[in-house]
């Protein structure tokens, strides 16, 4: 299919320009229609003077009444259709006088009254400015309301944006908490190459976070990079009993999900399945091209859904000294960001393995930027031994 060269312009993207251009097409098309019709009637070629002079007239006469129109158009409706019927009532009959003046001009009495003619040409001036002003009414509400729909589109993707941002500014409060408490600790015990390290990381973790647009959406080599950088922050808390595992197809590298989609997902993880077991858990991240989706799994070797607190995974709901607090970080709140990025061109699942643990399957439509990129995630600090 060839391409058109040229980008098509709205009519209406210049109302000034599409006002005139109506005009001019509107008044030449009754010119037109009129001169045929008088011409098939056999009058002579000299009377096209009247028609002429009755279309500059009307053309005039008009030019007042968008004047007028235009100052009442946003008033109150009885205030709008009174006031236009009586402009409209004053302007045909101005146009008939005009009509009727000229065209005695032209044929001379005849024993044919100036008032006799103003009431034969009455019904064919109202025709026309009433189809005018018609016109005029239909065309300017139509773009009021194109304009008012335009501005509800930009007030709900704003609000969309907004809570998107809401979503992924949710950062656990613990998470920053336990993070400042474990580098608070290391500088007590005079560790202070590992604090700076691991103060390093927090840092770097929380600028990409900021940095990055709440809706943007970054690569999956970028989201990795991310997700690693929090996992080295976690492992100076848990230790060797934080173990992950990496499985991602290089074909999947290129695409594209909305950034900081997988660190609450591991986040969750760490809560219900590291942090439970003296022994710790494995937290697996693995991607996959199937068909056209792009098949995210983060799954754990934790206790799955046979323990007491499963059921928070779904809410974001953790146990601080025996009080039920919010993380804001639950399952729900990756459901509802999915839900306002893609609609339902998504899924999101969950899922107890035959091997035990727990799993969440995201598939997303695989897309690679086409855009600038957002800025990647920084590098990470070694940490020292």
């Amino acid at each position: 299919m060839a391409v058109l060269p040229f980008r098509p312009i709205p009519f209406f993207a210049n109302k000034n320009r599409a006002f005139w251009r109506l005009q001019a097409a509107g008044w030449g098309g009754a010119m037109l229609l009129r001169a045929m019709s008088n011409l098939a009637n056999g009058l002579a070629l000299s009377y096209l003077v009247i028609v002429l002079i009755a279309t500059i007239t009307g053309f005039s006469i008009t030019l007042i009444l968008s004047v007028v129109y235009r100052q009442l158009i946003n008033r109150r409706p009885i205030v709008t259709w009174g006031v236009t019927a009586l402009v409209l009532a004053a302007a045909v009959a101005l146009y008939a006088f005009v009509d009727a003046w000229v065209n005695g001009l032209y044929y001379g009495d005849g024993g044919t009254g100036l008032a006799q003619r103003v009431i034969g040409l009455f019904y064919i001036d109202l025709t026309l400015l009433g189809a005018w002003t018609a016109l005029y009414y239909m065309v300017n509400f139509f773009l009021q309301i194109e304009e008012q729909n335009d501005q509800l589109i930009q007030l709900e993707s704003q609000a969309t944006q907004a809570q998107l941002a809401m979503l992924r500014y949710q950062l656990n409060p613990h998470f920053l908490f336990n993070t400042l408490n474990s580098i608070s600790t290391l500088v007590l015990l005079k560790q202070t190459e590992p604090a700076n390290a691991m103060l390093s990381r927090l840092s770097s973790f929380l600028r990409y976070t900021l940095v990055n647009e709440p809706a943007g959406r970054v690569t999956v080599a970028q989201e990795v990079e991310t997700l690693k950088l929090y996992l080295e922050i976690e492992r100076m808390r848990f230790e060797e009993r934080l173990r992950t595992s990496f499985r991602i197809d290089p074909v999947t590298e290129t695409g594209l999900l909305p950034s900081l989609l997988l660190q609450p997902l591991v986040e969750n993880a760490i809560k219900y399945a590291v942090g439970p077991q003296e022994t710790g858990a494995e937290i697996t991240i693995a991607t996959q091209l199937v068909g056209q989706n792009l098949r995210i799994t983060v799954s754990d070797t934790g206790p799955g859904l046979q323990s007491n607190a499963a059921s928070n995974r779904f809410v974001g709901v953790t146990f601080d000294g025996g009080e039920p607090v919010s993380t804001g970080v639950g399952l729900a709140n990756i459901r509802d960001r999915l839900a306002q990025a893609y609609g339902e061109n998504h899924r999101f699942e969950t899922m107890e393995p035959p091997e035990g643990g727990f799993a969440v399957l995201i598939e997303l439509p695989f897309e690679r930027r086409e855009t600038p990129a957002v800025p990647s995630a920084p590098k990470r600090p070694a940490l020292a031994g």
